[in-house]
């Protein structure tokens, strides 16, 4: 056989331009949260702890409110931020729903007060996550098997995503 490595290349991405990703709102979520707990600046950049006290989440196939929620966040050296959010969801049939999502957070030095005194557009600053699902709850098990991707806001009491459900 003298397939070459370029042969299987192009044939294999030759298939693959033809998946386009296409996306399904999930839910939206907002979190009211509380002051940061300065950790300081560890190996990894300037780490900050921040409680959720609680939020809501309103989509087309489930709605309810967030019992529970903290995001770990870390400045790194260069200046980009990395987030890890765990939530606790409580569904309007009360279901419960863990959720976990970790990004990317990043802007200009001089959008860094707008940010902090909430006035900064949503355009103004990247923040991008991915998210992951664990429920016991057999009418949200599709959670369990989805992967999900987000955008988010930042706001100086409270932080946003929108969901999505890459199909």
């Amino acid at each position: 056989d003298m397939t070459t490595e370029q042969d299987i290349f192009d044939q294999a991405s030759s298939q693959l331009q033809t998946i386009e990703p296409k996306m399904r709102h999930v839910f939206d979520t907002v979190v009211i949260v509380d002051d940061a707990i300065e950790l300081g600046k560890t190996q990894y950049g300037r780490r900050r702890i921040r409680p959720g006290k609680g939020g809501v989440f309103k989509g087309e196939r489930l709605n309810g409110v967030v019992l529970w929620g903290t995001n770990w966040f870390v400045t790194r050296p260069d200046h980009i931020g990395e987030f890890n959010v765990r939530l606790t969801l409580q569904t309007d049939d009360d279901a419960l729903i863990y959720m976990e999502s970790r990004g990317i957070y990043k802007f200009p030095r001089e959008v860094g007060p707008k940010i902090a005194d909430g006035t900064a557009a949503h355009t103004d600053y990247y923040l991008r996550e991915h998210t992951e699902f664990e429920t016991a709850a057999e009418q949200y098990a599709w959670l369990n098997a989805i992967v999900a991707v987000g955008t988010g806001w930042h706001h100086s009491r409270a932080v946003g995503m929108s969901i999505y459900e890459l199909l």
